[in-house]
């Protein structure tokens, strides 16, 4: 019996293996060549430019690269859902190997999950041999076998909803909600390069100022050395240079460790194609008489803040989030129906009749209905009431959200205009100091003025210069967070 029913029954086994082998395979990850040349050429070679830093930390970054990663994590989720309707292949073979009786069959079946109404759809081919006693006469055939085709269908609950369809839309939405991430992620470390490589400029141009102001008073101490000497200055005057020298030497000093500190947080963002950091030097402080000027407040409010303030990844998250809330509230629904399941299947016997006898020799029309209905549902009773709240809870968010955002975006262009004008006041005031320090330099050397005004006329000068820097500096830093606010990509080096 064993051996002349195992050939048949392994043979069905091994033919749905193979339909399996048959199945497409997932896609795997292509390797990307990079294009361009590596970010860090531009990172050692010659003045570091805004650009290059932008393209470093947009290239290489971590915390952008951890997003792409939680994206790909997403997009993979999305695949395993759309798993839930893959189709199953079954293979069962049975046979007795001692006793009575000596019926056996093989058995092959397809099932193929369908989106619409829930429904799925199978077919089967079944094959018998042998005497089965009367509690198992289902399982006889015709000599050449069965062919069985079907399909289920859910007629209330489960009907426009279920679990499997929910997760498929639940997973694409996720995977967009991550796509929405990379950029959120990828504008904020933008924005941070800026501030960090606009903060090193600006320590760069204080040294300078620092320098130049030390350089006049080790020249003048030079000169009162040797009018001392001569007896043309008392020697009160030299010990009051010495004095000023100290304090800007202390001044310098201050200025080079804010550099170092700037050029190590700027560093944190330019990065090398193995992702070590690169920290600039002040050789590379690029020549500020050619940087791109600061646009005018007008030329920005040209821009439809409306539009791109919706247009922002965190209230497009938002309406993600409502959608998938919404999603959950009709499963919940969804799960308060009763279950009507509908079936039909219709199945025909091949070839000679078999030890069943001729009632199997027939086409056989099948189709029933099955009702489930839970009587207290409070499982899914509270399921909905939960959905419901997240839902209004998401609602309330992104309304404060966006309202954050236009907040936000309101105090920039006031913080910008301000600081354009403050720009322009304190280049004013750096022309008038200077011509103060020219006019009390020439009385100082005509016999005219008195060494401390001229100290104090240098340092004020020094301090204008330092005022109009950080000026300009509080301008960058607004206009990076406008870009930033309103998603300008160009400006922040990602497109």
């Amino acid at each position: 019996m064993v051996a002349t029913h195992a050939p048949l029954w392994l043979a069905l086994l091994l033919s749905g293996a193979g339909l399996l082998a048959l199945a497409p395979a997932a896609g795997t990850a292509q390797d990307i060549a990079p294009i361009g040349d590596p970010p860090e050429a531009a990172l050692t070679n010659g003045p570091l430019l805004p650009d290059a830093v932008l393209r470093s930390s947009s290239l290489t970054f971590p915390a952008i690269l951890e997003a792409f990663e939680r994206e790909a994590a997403a997009r993979s989720d999305q695949l395993a859902a759309d798993g839930a309707f893959d189709l199953m292949l079954k293979g069962e073979a049975y046979d007795r190997l001692s006793g009575t009786w000596s019926g056996g069959f093989g058995k092959v079946e397809a099932r193929q999950p369908l989106r619409p109404m829930g429904a799925e759809v199978f077919g089967s081919y079944r094959v018998s041999d042998g005497r089965f006693p009367i509690y198992e006469n289902i399982n006889n055939t015709n000599r050449l076998g069965e062919v069985k085709v079907g399909a289920l269908f859910s007629l209330l609950r489960d009907n426009k909803i279920d679990q499997r369809r929910f997760g498929i839309e639940d997973a694409r939405l996720a995977a967009s909600q991550a796509r929405l991430d990379v950029m959120l992620v990828q504008m904020n470390v933008q924005y941070e390069a800026l501030r960090a490589y606009w903060r090193w400029v600006a320590a760069g141009e204080e040294i300078q100022v620092f320098e130049e102001l030390l350089e006049i008073a080790e020249a003048r101490q030079i000169g009162l050395a040797r009018e001392v000497r001569e007896g043309a200055r008392p020697r009160i005057a030299l010990t009051e240079n010495e004095q000023n020298l100290l304090r800007r030497r202390t001044l310098l000093e201050e200025a080079k460790r804010n550099f170092l500190t700037a050029a190590n947080s700027l560093g944190f963002y330019l990065r090398d194609s193995s992702g070590r950091m690169i920290v600039p030097t002040r050789e590379q402080l690029p020549d500020t008489s050619r940087l791109k000027a600061i646009p005018p407040v007008e030329a920005l409010l040209a821009v439809p803040l409306n539009e791109v303030i919706q247009n922002r990844p965190e209230l497009q998250t938002f309406r993600l989030a409502l959608e998938r809330a919404t999603n959950r509230v009709e499963l919940r629904r969804n799960d308060l129906q009763p279950q009507l399941d509908a079936s039909v299947e219709v199945s025909r016997d091949f070839g000679a009749i078999g030890d069943g006898g001729p009632t199997f020799d027939s086409t056989d029309t099948v189709v029933g209905v099955t009702l489930t209905v839970p009587l207290q549902r409070r499982e899914a009773r509270g399921r909905l009431e939960r959905a419901e709240a997240e839902l209004r809870e998401t609602e309330l968010r992104q309304r404060r959200i966006a309202d954050q955002i236009t907040t936000e975006v309101s105090n920039i262009l006031a913080n910008f205009s301000t600081a354009l004008t403050l720009a322009d006041l304190a280049e004013a005031e750096v022309e008038q100091a200077t011509s103060m320090v020219q006019a009390e330099r020439t009385r100082f050397r005509l016999g005219a003025g008195d060494f401390f005004l001229v100290n104090v006329r240098e340092e004020t000068a020094a301090n204008a210069q330092i005022s109009a820097i950080r000026a300009d500096l509080a301008g960058r830093l607004a206009e990076a967070s406008y870009n930033a606010a309103t998603m300008n990509l160009a400006a922040l080096g990602l497109e």
